[in-house]
């Protein structure tokens, strides 16, 4: 079920690391709130903590100061183990490196959520969706075996075969050539629409952005509206 309340809302969210040379400020007094089915894209430069915000919001990472609410839990009070539990629960992936495990066949990587989940029917849901992008007949195919474009289709069967209430997407096209790269955009934003997710899409590419319903920057570590 949905959660009523805000997907995702950030406050005053800060992250600090130790270097040598003392203490290294990524992200400074973030406030950030994303609605239902909201389209988000955050840009920025390289090294602007685009990515480091988004593993924050998806509870992948800890904020150093702040809180962080995801599908209505606060995930800031949680251990590793419970912001897992939410994630699994409220929570699909894309990444730019695709993430595939290279001794599972594409079936089996689709169907992977699933199965942590318990599902008795993952592998008809896994196939369902692997159809759904266009890999009905590259299911029984491994990683290495299809092409860049290919395996970044397969993770987004994955991402969404557990049908999320918020997907997370960092650089999803950032490998791919430019005709794949519009491919997976097609696919992944007809998805969203389909299963009414609420996606948080980290980018550097203008047009991919520009798909979304809202954007913001990022640039020093904090957040600014376009």
């Amino acid at each position: 079920m949905k959660d009523t309340l805000l997907p995702i809302q950030a406050d005053s969210i800060s992250k600090q690391v130790p270097v040598a040379a003392g203490t290294l400020q990524i992200l400074r007094d973030i406030d950030l709130a994303v609605k239902p089915a909201e389209t988000l894209a955050v840009v920025g430069a390289s090294g602007s903590g685009k990515s480091t915000l988004l593993g924050l919001l998806a509870g992948l990472d800890s904020p150093s100061s702040g809180r962080i609410r995801l599908a209505g839990h606060d995930i800031t009070a949680m251990d590793e183990d419970q912001r897992a539990a939410v994630r699994a629960a409220h929570v699909g992936f894309v990444f730019q490196s695709f993430q595939l495990l290279p001794n599972l066949t594409a079936l089996e990587n689709t169907g992977l959520p699933l199965e942590i989940l318990g599902a008795a029917d993952a592998r008809e849901r896994a196939a369902d969706i692997l159809d759904r992008v266009g890999l009905a007949e590259r299911t029984g195919h491994y990683p290495r075996q299809l092409s860049g474009g290919e395996q970044q289709r397969v993770a987004l069967a994955r991402a969404f075969v557990t049908r999320p209430d918020i997907l997370f997407a960092d650089e999803p096209t950032g490998n791919l050539d430019s005709e794949n790269g519009r491919r997976i955009a097609d696919l992944l934003f007809s998805l969203n629409a389909e299963h009414g997710t609420t996606l948080v899409l980290v980018t550097h590419d203008g047009r991919l952005a520009g798909r979304c319903g809202r954007r913001v920057n990022m640039a020093a570590g904090q957040l600014f509206d376009h």
